[in-house]
């Protein structure tokens, strides 16, 4: 075998056949080991005008008779393994091409010919066109090189684009970056079973768009992982820095169990209380299940809310049975309907954050941090049970998403730049809790994932069951990292319409539970697997906050250091 593939300097191996809807099979040359070949790899096929930069989908082997396989030769005769490698015994590879190289000048001849180090990757004399063809018989495969991955991917400094690496090639020490802009022009979703590290990556991807500013977050940290720190798994504990300690300037935290942030240390965290006055009907919809509300029950809430206003709760929480009949012989409810729900309302009361008034309106407040610049957390500490998650991200989310709304219509009705909202990213775990093919109409979540960026607020859900997403809101999400997943109706959840998502189904399939993810969508130009960029100490440095001397903790720091400069320590 060649002693350096690294520069792609020697062919893999020919196409033998391929169709443009089934991709590229292609036999190893007699020196290139099958071994070598990993699923999610990448290679270029040079045609005779084009590159075509394709994954590996599938390796097998092949043989050239029958009697072969029939009379194998002896595990020790290794001379004679040796002579029908290549000749009679051979390996083949499935390639799904991705994209094409063409060169501008087409009529050059040398322009898409290979080079000493393999085909050209000149990312200046190039285009990037989706397959529309495939190579002739014979063309040559090679190993992609670093050029041909920053040509498609570019590269994160970038000064034209807010180009953020996830990661690398799984075979390869190069940046695959997304585009950041692209990204949150639309939802997306981070998706994989228990225990594949999608809080790692949704922190990853969290903190490159607030570093290069290409949006504003919202994040419903519903185990207090984003906040101020989470813990590692592994069998020594450890701790990872969660974004108020990695951008200490633009980052608030606001918490609905203000004791349970205090024991984690958390400093300068906000109170946030919700009043009953701010719960809809609406709201009690998505959590019907949590709190056992049947169908009557609810018909009469709405009756409540007519005669009552946002007050209705409080004058129900209130009401004595005679009064509730006295209430439903005026206005035609069902008074057993109405003892039920006043019963079941009561559950409402172990929910720390709720109070039944409230002089000042904290979910104001939090629109106010965003309208600054602020990116916000809202940490749930104890009070991470569904009924309470749901209910108070709904309601948090449904308001902001009103003024956006608002402000949205009076962007495009004025057409000033300064009118213009700062694009909204809302983050969201336990992502088919809303969306589900049952409630995903009665949540805020469900309309904000449809209207792909018409009032500049997009979803970033985090889920493990992408197969409990409503299939209409799949097809909106706009680019899916998908860690490890087993189950089949995920993996068919995941490639919810994509075209030739059959191919990468393998893909998906033969990842690493740990530290890999397949990158497809709207923010990349091809679908990637990735070794996802480690979150550590090397990462805070590069990603961390530059602006760190305007914190407070920056300045108690510096006069430390300070002082024990001037006593000569």
């Amino acid at each position: 075998m060649h002693p350096d593939r690294s520069l792609s300097s020697v062919p893999l191996g020919s196409v033998i056949e391929g169709s443009l809807s089934q991709g590229l099979a292609v036999r190893l040359h007699p020196d290139v080991s099958v071994e070598d070949m990993r699923v999610g790899k990448f290679l270029v096929v040079q045609g005779r005008r084009s590159r075509f930069f394709c994954m590996l989908t599938d390796v097998t082997l092949g043989t050239a008779s029958p009697r072969i396989l029939a009379n194998p030769p002896d595990p020790s005769n290794s001379f004679l393994q040796d002579v029908l490698a290549g000749s009679g015994t051979y390996g083949t590879i499935d390639l799904t091409p991705m994209l094409m190289f063409t060169p501008v000048d087409a009529t050059d001849p040398d322009a898409a010919s290979p080079s000493p180090s393999g085909p050209r990757a000149n990312t200046n004399a190039v285009d990037l066109l989706p397959v529309k063809t495939i190579p002739s018989h014979f063309s040559q495969a090679y190993d992609a090189t670093e050029r041909d991955f920053r040509a498609v991917f570019g590269w994160e400094d970038d000064p034209h684009r807010r180009n953020f690496s996830i990661g690398q090639p799984i075979d390869m020490e190069v940046p695959i970056c997304i585009d950041l802009d692209r990204f949150v022009e639309r939802s997306n979703g981070i998706f994989g079973k228990s225990g594949t590290g999608k809080s790692f990556l949704t922190r990853l991807l969290l903190s490159g768009i607030i570093r290069k500013r290409a949006a504003v977050n919202l994040i419903f940290d519903m185990h207090s992982e984003y906040g101020w720190e989470a813990t590692c798994e592994g069998k020594q504990f450890s701790t990872v820095k969660g974004l108020r300690q990695l951008f200490p300037g633009q980052v608030q935290i606001f918490t609905l169990d203000p004791a349970s942030t205090q024991r984690r240390g958390v400093r300068d965290a906000q109170e946030l209380f919700i009043s009953y006055d701010q719960i809809d009907v609406e709201d009690l919809m998505l959590v019907r299940g949590e709190l056992n509300l049947s169908e009557a029950s609810l018909e009469n809430a709405i009756i409540l809310r007519n005669e009552f206003g946002k007050h209705w709760i409080s004058r129900l929480m209130a009401m004595t049975n005679e009064e509730i009949q006295e209430f439903c012989e005026v206005k035609m409810g069902s008074k057993s309907s109405i003892m039920a729900l006043q019963r079941k309302l009561t559950r409402l009361d172990d929910l720390k954050y709720l109070r039944a008034a409230s002089p000042h309106n904290y979910v104001n407040q939090v629109l106010d941090a965003l309208q600054a610049g602020k990116h916000v957390v809202v940490e749930f500490g104890s009070q991470s049970n569904m009924l309470s998650y749901m209910l108070a991200t709904n309601i948090i989310a449904r308001r902001i998403h009103a003024h956006y709304v608002t402000k949205a219509e009076r962007f495009l009705q004025s057409k000033n730049p300064s009118d213009r909202p700062q694009p909204l990213v809302i983050t969201i775990e336990e992502a088919h809790r809303f969306l589900d093919p049952a409630t995903v109409r009665q949540t805020i979540f469900g309309t904000i994932a449809r209207e792909m960026r018409k009032y500049f607020v997009t979803l970033l859900v985090v889920d493990q069951r992408p197969s409990g997403i409503d299939n209409e809101v799949m097809s909106q999400v706009g680019t899916r990292i998908t860690a490890l997943l087993n189950d089949e109706k995920d993996i068919d959840a995941i490639f919810t319409g994509v075209s030739g998502g059959q191919a990468l189904r393998s893909v998906l399939a033969k990842l690493d539970s740990k530290q890999q993810a397949l990158v497809l969508g709207h923010a990349v130009p091809m679908p990637v697997v990735v070794r996802t960029r480690p979150y550590d100490s090397t990462f805070y440095a590069e990603i961390g906050d530059r602006d760190w001397e305007s914190s407070s903790d920056a300045e108690v720091l510096i006069a430390a250091q300070s002082a024990r400069r001037d006593l000569g320590v």
